[in-house]
């Protein structure tokens, strides 16, 4: 069996290359694994899995977890896939997708570890936009100043959901504003999570709404200041969706955002994950 990871850029991305017919080896899986924790975001060009192989691949890397929002599904314990569209016939509340035009990182604001990775499936892109950029926020960490690094030492910073909705707000039916902007997700968490392996990264995107013992304002400009940061070209990664294109990332390792993109453009994305095991603390 050979498998090659070639890198995209140097602190974050790489493209697998493996034949097909040994990608759902477990030696397979424990190579991405490993290299999921080093590079943050593997690529697979063109890999045109079905749903089955996607579910197949994604327990190969680790249990499997279902983190989508009741808004959007009646039954979500019952969809192993989740279908990321904003066609209002698939999706009842399309606003939450427009929420993933911002940096931001999954789970952050639930009462569990984040989920460890996501696996997406390009089923159908977008003619315009529909592009997915993803931020090492361990690169962000490693290359910050010391003097910044000390000035974040026993930083935490609340989480919240209504603050991820923030930016759409104004796009949410009036009739389902008040439902969906308050809902009651919040959690505190480190700006720095230190990591069991050793390593550090930054906890922040969308989700993170004040520091505590802040002033709002001055808060809000240093967690604006460390998303700056953390997605200038060194550490971050666009990734050119073709229509079979399989990309996993560290979610617990970085940020994600879309590039905006038309709800009648079709675009489809089929959507799993993997549970978390570690804390933020």
């Amino acid at each position: 069996m050979d498998i090659a990871f070639e890198a995209v850029k140097p602190h974050i991305g790489s493209i697998v290359h493996v034949d097909r017919a040994d990608m759902f080896t477990e030696e397979v899986g424990r190579r991405c694994r490993e290299m999921l924790e080093q590079r943050t975001v593997l690529i697979f060009p063109r890999a045109n899995l079905s749903d089955a192989e996607q579910l197949a691949f994604t327990d190969l890397l680790g249990a499997r977890i279902n983190i989508t929002s009741r808004a959007v599904s009646d039954r979500p314990d019952e969809e192993p896939v989740y279908q990321v569209t904003l066609d209002r016939r698939i999706n009842r509340q399309p606003e939450y997708v427009l929420g993933t035009f911002f940096w931001h990182m999954d789970g952050i604001t639930v009462d569990m570890p984040p989920p460890k990775a996501t696996l997406l499936s390009a089923r159908h892109v977008a003619a315009v936009g529909g592009q997915t950029e993803f931020a090492s926020t361990y690169a962000a960490y490693e290359f910050l100043p010391d003097e910044d690094k000390a000035a974040l030492e026993g930083l935490r910073a609340v989480h919240s959901v209504a603050a991820s909705l923030r930016p759409i707000a104004d796009a949410i039916p009036e009739a389902d504003r008040e439902r969906v902007t308050s809902i009651g997700l919040i959690k505190d968490h480190p700006i720095v999570w230190k990591r069991e392996s050793g390593r550090s990264s930054l906890v922040i995107g969308t989700t993170a709404d004040h520091v505590e013992g802040m002033p709002i304002a001055h808060g809000r400009a240093l967690l604006s200041r460390l998303v700056e940061w953390a997605v200038q070209p060194d550490f971050s990664y666009r990734h050119e969706w073709e229509e079979g294109d399989f990309v996993i990332w560290d979610n617990t390792g970085a940020m994600h955002r879309v590039i905006p993109y038309d709800a009648d453009s079709g675009r489809m994305m089929h959507r799993t994950s993997i549970a978390g095991s570690e804390p933020v603390n």
